[in-house]
């Protein structure tokens, strides 16, 4: 498996109803890393600041991510801090710290170049083209955006989104993106913008995929207890691409399989705070919360 991811590593100050966290390891690339890691070793591209933790990159690279393309760079690491209330569903960033990300440019070790599975966390779009851009023969490329770049970087994203495979938003993301308020319209406007497949993540409702040759959706995996939702969509991310990385190919059935996937590992990392969630968890545990996933959404 060939799968490189490039993004945000950083820390977190988390406020809930029941508890606040400072200083949690979080960041886009975190989460996917995390993720995906059981499927097999994930290629990170990063920086970080002198402050970073050499804690943090062991914890990492136990859990079988490649830190050969971490930049550590003078300065610090990104930082964010965000409050939920009580329903989950809405989140206030309180602070957004860029730090060493403001300049962060990805150099892709020769090593990684040869990547066949490429997942662009999200960064402003022209981050993310520079990273692509060092891609020999990409096989299949994924991209997560956000309402900030939709509104303050249109053309780079119109270009990034014509030379990617699939994106992944929200809802609230696809309509900006697009000016639908219909979801399967907005789903089919994004697609007319360029990649073969949008995924769209509903939060606790669910996800669904549409593309040419995949038309599917799922409820999100019945979790009991929400105890941090930050860096789901990260993990869905990481769950989905990391099941078609070790498929080896993006077929239909892949990708619907794919998506299961994804829901599952995004249903671990709400579990905890940061990735406490995820970081016990192997493919044993993966493949039985999928098969109970299957087995709700089957007739």
């Amino acid at each position: 498996m060939s799968l490189l991811a490039i993004g945000t590593l950083g820390y977190d100050d988390v406020e809930t109803i029941h508890e606040q966290r400072t200083g949690l390891l979080g960041g886009s690339a975190v989460h996917f890393a995390v993720a995906a890691a059981p499927y097999g070793t994930v290629r990170l591209v990063s920086v970080v600041g002198q402050d970073w933790h050499a804690a943090d990159s062991r914890l990492l690279e136990a859990r079988g991510v490649d830190l050969a393309g971490l930049e550590v760079a003078e300065g610090k690491t990104f930082r964010w801090g965000g409050r939920y209330e009580a329903n989950w569903n809405k989140r206030h960033t309180l602070f957004t710290e860029l730090n060493v990300l403001e300049t962060f440019q990805p150099k892709l070790p020769v090593a990684y170049r040869d990547s066949r599975f490429v997942f662009l966390a999200n960064a402003h779009p022209a981050v993310q083209m520079a990273g692509l851009a060092q891609v020999e023969q990409p096989r299949f490329v994924v991209a997560d955006t956000m309402n900030l770049w939709i509104n303050i970087a249109r053309p780079e994203l119109d270009t990034l989104l014509k030379r990617v495979d699939g994106v992944i938003l929200n809802d609230e993301e696809a309509s900006m993106l697009t000016g639908e308020a219909n979801l399967i319209r907005a789903a089919r406007a994004v697609l007319s913008l360029g990649p073969r497949y949008v995924i769209l993540k509903k939060g606790e409702h669910g996800a669904f995929i549409m593309g040419p040759d995949a038309h599917f959706s799922l409820p999100a995996y019945p979790v009991t207890e929400v105890v941090d939702p930050t860096g789901a969509g990260d993990s869905f991310a990481g769950g989905f691409m990391g099941a078609l990385a070790r498929a080896g190919e993006p077929s239909a059935m892949n990708l619907r399989r794919a998506m299961l996937h994804g829901t599952v590992t995004a249903s671990f990392c709400v579990e905890g705070f940061s990735v406490e969630g995820l970081t016990g968890r192997g493919l044993d545990d993966y493949q039985r919360r999928y098969d109970e996933l299957r087995e709700i959404v089957s007739i």
